[in-house]
């Protein structure tokens, strides 16, 4: 499709970046090409372009291409990628180390890294003539403090030298690498990345806040040739035993960028107090002289609804007065539920648009992460499997485009994406973003499960979650002014809601209650205000509500009685999810409906995936199986979803709440061995769900939470999570059921072929049992 490039003057153009992080931790790489599946997946270029950006931050990796020296270089991998690119028509950003301290034999602090960098960019520009835009390392200044004086990564140093070599190695790498790249390609384009961020405190640390708030520059400053003696940094640097001729040097061979490439996430922007007390003992630390806590400065609550924080829109600016060079923000990521991935991204182009429009020459605006992220949420220390999706989930057989993909190729064509949720505040901009000061334990847990639930239920790893750490590495400040709660509820109820069916079910309270945390509208509804089965009552509820999507989450549970009460049964699942979709089809709307396990009949013994047949042993079963024809027919666009036996810290009749309270009174606890099933967590399964009506998928779609069991080593494992005796837990065989009229598959497992979005069975287990603790049921074992 046509890129976005001079489409309109007006906007930046829309850029894209892959993260591609190589980043070493001991003797450990952790590839983030390898986790997403790009290193083997050519056909990416392809989807990249259909998107339709102008420009792509694109990866050919110092350690991955040329281990051992230019000499001995594999260029297979690189030559193909670049020629796609080419035949695609996006133009690419060519990045040499990313977070990296490139091949094994080398590392930021050693003094030849900064050579075999311009060697290597070198070789690529020789190889790759037609290339422009180069960044020959990414964010030297956040790499060095990860690096050289946090510890995180190699060569972990914690001091102010190992900073000072691991900073000026890596900005002397880029300025030999342009040059080298120079003298090849004589046009060649400098597009520098950096973390900016800022930090605020109180009144006793300002000296820390200044010293913080000069550091931000320093990458920047070298590479401009301005960084000079009278510079707090000059000293900072000398102090700590960087000679000063080695500063001298970027003075005498100054390399400004061509364009300014700005990064922003929530860490950048920090508060520093010396009141301990007022936050949790995590976050406490010092510089020697003094003991504070240093936390997200979005997260403290002042009189002022904005809070500290400048955000994007006053960042740029101070780049731009600083420097006066063209600028982009070459990432904009934001880890949590889909509608706010897209609002955040809205919120950072209008405010590009905006200092356009001042005059501020702001040339692009990258969607990074095309294919999401993986462990960031640790800072890429572990490789706990934690994913993020991007612009494209690859959680399926191939990457499947988000609503990220819409909203950008609408972008690229110069037109709005339209839908009523990204008109909304994000929780950025919200009062209820606020965890400082710190509150009584109780509360403060309880807000920290409430935000784990409605953002971070589809995979974050337990470990984080038993720290009660809120910070996400990969959310982003936004700029602008914060919004009172009176604000937020205006824009919120003058929204189109979701109309969700089911008021006393399960189902049907899990969603009001997590649509709520996630602040979208929605009206819940039970018979009284809308019969599914009345064609008249939906068409009022539909007028009266004017709802954007309707999920039907009411239905016919009762899988015994159904076999004597068959015409309600099919009446309610069949014949009303039918009214449903015919209704929403007509109007429009997007329909979310579902389904069950009890389709199959258990003879596969392998987990069922969407494709396979349906063959239903019971009444209940056959009316969900006539339901996902009837909805399909009828509406083309709906989701229908099969999932399988819920379990969530909510519903008191649900069989792991029935089993814990048998075991904490020291019972023992009847479970079937021979009934296999894939149990489903409820937060997980309505937040899956939630993305999945952002993204406008349709057809249907298994959902659980990977992993397959019987009965009773369901019990055993989760006994066993929460500290409980897995003894208590009498398995029996299913033959022994007594009161069941209606036949059940023995075996009912389901897989995805379209994609495993939900986490594993243990990490969900493992958030339900922190749940049941703070509500006081068990205590979870250490």
């Amino acid at each position: 499709m046509e890129k976005s490039e001079n489409l309109n003057p007006l906007y930046p153009e829309v850029w894209a970046g892959l993260e591609c992080t190589v980043n070493r931790v001991g003797d450990d790489y952790l590839d983030q090409m390898q986790l997403n599946g790009h290193a083997v997946r050519e056909e990416d270029i392809a989807l990249f372009a259909s998107i339709g950006v102008s420009k792509m931050r694109y990866p050919l990796l110092w350690e991955l291409t040329a281990p051992n020296g230019p000499a001995t270089a594999d260029w297979t991998w690189a030559d193909r990628r670049m020629q796609l690119l080419q035949e695609h028509k996006i133009t690419p950003i060519i990045g040499l180390v990313h977070h990296g301290s490139g091949p094994r034999h080398t590392n930021l602090a050693d003094p030849t890294f900064p050579e075999g960098v311009a060697e290597y960019a070198r070789a690529v520009a020789e190889r790759y003539p037609w290339l422009e835009y180069f960044t020959p390392v990414n964010e030297p200044l956040t790499t060095a403090r990860f690096s050289g004086l946090y510890g995180h990564w190699y060569p972990h140093g914690k001091d102010g030298l190992t900073f000072g070599l691991t900073l000026l190695h890596q900005c002397k790498a880029t300025v030999l690498a342009m040059q080298a790249i120079r003298e090849v390609i004589p046009n060649a384009k400098l597009v520098q990345t950096e973390d900016l961020g800022k930090t605020y405190s109180s009144p006793l640390l300002a000296y820390q806040a200044k010293l913080d708030n000069d550091r931000r520059w320093a990458s920047l400053d070298l590479l401009t040739g301005t960084l000079t003696p009278e510079h707090s940094m000059w000293k900072y640097f000398v102090d700590n035993g960087i000679p000063e001729e080695d500063l001298q040097w970027f003075r005498d061979n100054p390399c400004p960028p061509d364009i300014i490439g700005i990064n922003h996430y929530p860490p950048s922007e920090r508060y520093l107090d010396e009141n301990l007390a007022a936050f949790p003992e995590w976050t406490h630390g010092g510089n020697g002289i003094h003991q504070y806590s240093d936390v997200e400065a979005l997260r403290v609550k002042t009189e002022d609804p904005a809070g500290f924080y400048s955000g994007h829109r006053v960042l740029l600016r101070e780049a731009w007065d600083r420097y006066n060079l063209p600028i982009s923000v070459t990432e904009v990521h934001i880890c949590g539920a889909r509608e706010e991935q897209v609002q955040w991204f809205k919120h950072v182009w209008d405010s590009c648009t905006d200092l356009k429009k001042e005059g501020v020459n702001v040339v692009g605006v990258a969607a990074w992460s095309l294919l999401g992220t993986f462990d960031w949420v640790n800072l890429v220390t572990r490789a706990d499997g934690f994913y993020e999706p991007g612009v494209f989930d690859v959680r399926g057989p191939k990457p499947r485009p988000t609503a990220l993909a819409k909203m950008l190729t609408q972008l690229a064509q110069g037109k709005e994406y339209e839908h009523p949720l990204f008109h909304l505040p994000g929780w950025w901009q919200r009062p209820d973003r606020f965890f400082y000061p710190f509150t009584e334990e109780s509360k403060h847990a309880e807000l920290f499960l409430n935000r784990e639930e409605s953002r971070f239920g589809r995979g974050t790893k337990s470990v984080w979650r038993n720290n009660w750490n809120p910070i996400c590495e990969t959310e982003t400040i936004p700029d602008g002014d914060g919004l009172t709660e009176k604000e937020v509820l205006h824009l919120e109820n003058t929204t189109r809601p979701i109309l969700i069916t089911g008021a006393t079910g399960t189902l049907g309270s899990a969603f009001a209650r997590l649509c709520g945390d996630r602040h979208i509208p929605y009206r819940l509804v039970g018979r009284k205000q809308m019969n599914i089965t009345d064609p008249f009552s939906i068409e009022r509820a539909m007028n009266y509500y004017n709802p954007w999507a309707v999920i039907n989450a009411a239905g016919y549970v009762k899988i015994d009685e159904a076999e004597e009460d068959c015409e309600n049964c099919h009446l309610v699942n069949s014949h009303g999810a039918m009214l449903l979709a015919a209704t929403c089809q007509k109007r429009g709307i997007q329909y979310l409906t579902f389904s069950s396990d009890l389709v199959f009949d258990g003879l596969k013994q392998q987990p069922y995936t969407e494709a396979d047949a349906v063959n239903p042993l019971n009444v209940y079963g056959q009316s969900k199986a006539q339901a996902e024809k009837y909805v399909q027919d009828m509406h083309p666009g709906a989701l229908v979803v099969r999932t399988s036996s819920f379990f969530g810290p909510w519903d008191e009749a649900n069989f792991l709440t029935l089993m814990i309270k048998q075991l904490t009174q020291g019972n023992t606890f009847l479970a079937p061995e021979d009934i296999i099933i894939s149990p489903t967590y409820v937060p997980d399964l309505v937040n899956a769900c939630l993305d999945l009506l952002v993204d406008e998928e349709s057809g249907i779609w298994h959902l659980t939470n990977e992993g397959e069991l019987s009965w009773a080593e369901f019990a055993r494992k989760a006994a066993q999570i929460a500290g409980l005796d897995p003894g208590l837990i009498q398995g029996f065989s299913a033959n022994e059921l007594e009161g069941q009229q209606a036949p059940r598959p023995r075996y009912s497992a389901l897989s995805s072929e379209r994609g495993q979005i939900l986490p594993s069975l243990d990490d969900a287990l493992a958030r339900y049992a922190n749940r049941m603790k703070w509500a006081n049921r068990i205590a979870v074992r250490a």
